[in-house]
C-alpha cells in the first residue's frame, strides 16, 4: 500500500464508499464527489484493464475505449507491477456471478 495515500481523510471516503449498496448509490455519491471527466477517466481506466486481461491489444483498446496508448500503457503497468487491486475485484466480480 501506497503510504502517500494512507490518511484519515482517505480512510474516511473509502468508508463512505462501502456504505453504497447500489450502482444508483454510487451515481448519486460520485457525481456529488468527482468531476464528470474524473469519473469517465476512472472508468476508462477500468475498461482498459479489463481487456488487457482479456489479451486484447493496445490498437483494439484504444480503438473501443478512446484511451491513449500511453493511458493503456499505465494500466498495463499497474496490472503487472502494482498491488493487484484490479485482479481482486475482477475475482470477486467473477466469483459472484458463479454463485
Amino acid at each position: 500500500m501506497n503510504k502517500k495515500i494512507k490518511t484519515d481523510a482517505v480512510d474516511h471516503l473509502f468508508e463512505a464508499i462501502l456504505t453504497l449498496k447500489t450502482p444508483e448509490d454510487c451515481y448519486t455519491f460520485f457525481e456529488d464527489v468527482c468531476t464528470v471527466n474524473e469519473l469517465l477517466s476512472l472508468s476508462q481506466r477500468y475498461e482498459v484493464a479489463k481487456m488487457l486481461r482479456e489479451g486484447r491489444t493496445y490498437l483494439e483498446i484504444a480503438e473501443k475505449t478512446g484511451a491513449s496508448t500511453a493511458t493503456i500503457s499505465r494500466v498495463n503497468r499497474s496490472l503487472n507491477y502494482g498491488n493487484d487491486g484490479y485482479d481482486m475485484v475482477f475475482k470477486r466480480l467473477d466469483d459472484s456471478k458463479e454463485e
